[in-house]
């Protein structure tokens, strides 16, 4: 019998293309979304969508009975839009992922692989960031993600048998399997760029050009979404009794603001306005992880370093989906 994988927020961007994985590699899964940020249609169909929020507990455990592990990557995500709506973002991040492992402590489900964020470095003191660096979130998702963090730990002091390997993201780029990055509104970085690049906006912004980086914009280490995936692959099949793991998922290098213009310029072809604005409140100068943890103990080695090959699966996927997953999702199934 294949094993019974649970997935959180698999109809969204990550969360399909790690749905997309597991039903290639034979396992059984299930994945649990509300649909308010994610889309059914990118949703593999040879799995099972149950259409609901991560509130609803009681229904939760009944789906989760027989699983495996849980893979949670269920959240809102938005930097900005946690600063203007802050207890919207503790309400969906906190308290669900709270009922989540209620419901997997009711279910006897001792896996999680747990989406967490570089965010809850906040600024950090030194670059690469070690898994060991201090977490001092300056914003209110990095709050909700540390909370969260915490919140598995407590529940690990409780129940010794419980195993989470968190994996805390860098930025994510790229598309896979025909599958691609659709948020309304758009908020994250690299597809924002290519809409500019495809006449979609009338200007790309950046937000403060007087940072302390070397060009004066921001700084962010990418990771392909195909490698984070495995990642979590490799985080499942080293998973022992009681495992307590942390490990960053990134490259060990970063590109600013200002380059990533210029590099979806020369993939893309097309130029496009860009106007420098006011700093964003919550934005730190720079991230960059140190892989070497995940590297030396889950054997992780990504497969895709360009950042211009990832911006360049981006713009196929766009070119081929200029309204997103809009046309598919207006076509009966």
């Amino acid at each position: 019998m294949a094993m019974k994988i649970v997935v959180t927020g698999g109809a969204g961007y990550i969360g399909s293309h790690a749905v997309h994985t597991l039903v290639e590699e034979g396992f059984d899964v299930v994945v649990v979304d509300n649909l308010s940020r994610g889309h059914q249609v990118a949703v593999d169909r040879r799995a099972r969508l149950v259409v609901m929020d991560l509130h609803e507990t009681e229904r939760l455990a009944r789906v989760l009975e027989g699983a495996a592990a849980v893979w949670h990557f269920a959240a809102w995500s938005v930097v900005s839009h946690s600063v203007h709506d802050p207890l919207a973002y503790w309400d969906m991040n906190v308290t669900g992922s709270v009922s989540l492992l209620r419901a997997m402590h009711s279910a006897q489900v001792k896996r999680l692989v747990f989406s967490s964020t570089a965010a809850t470095y906040g600024i950090p003191k030194s670059l690469p960031i070690r898994e060991d660096a201090p977490q001092a979130p300056i914003n209110p998702y990095g709050q909700t993600k540390l909370a969260v963090e915490r919140a598995i730990a407590d529940l690990q002091g409780a129940d010794p048998e419980f195993s989470a390997t968190i994996l805390r993201y860098f930025n994510v780029v790229g598309c896979a399997f025909g599958l691609g990055e659709d948020h309304r509104p758009e908020t994250h970085l690299v597809p924002i760029l290519l809409q500019a690049a495809a006449g979609l906006r009338d200007h790309f912004a950046i937000f403060g050009d007087d940072y302390p980086t070397p060009d004066g914009t921001c700084v962010r280490d990418y990771v392909h979404v195909a490698d984070l995936v495995k990642a979590h692959r490799l985080a499942l099949a080293a998973m022992e009794p009681g495992d307590r793991r942390v490990y960053n998922v990134g490259l060990g290098a970063g590109w600013s603001v200002r380059e990533l213009v210029a590099t979806t310029r020369a993939v893309t072809g097309r130029d496009f306005p860009v106007r420098v604005k006011a700093r964003r409140s919550g934005d730190p100068p720079a991230l960059v992880t140190d892989p070497t943890r995940i590297t030396r103990e889950l054997g992780w080695s990504p497969r895709h370093r360009d950042i211009a090959d990832a911006i360049a699966s981006q713009w196929s996927w766009m070119l081929e989906n200029p309204e997103g997953w809009r046309r598919l999702e207006e076509v009966p199934a």
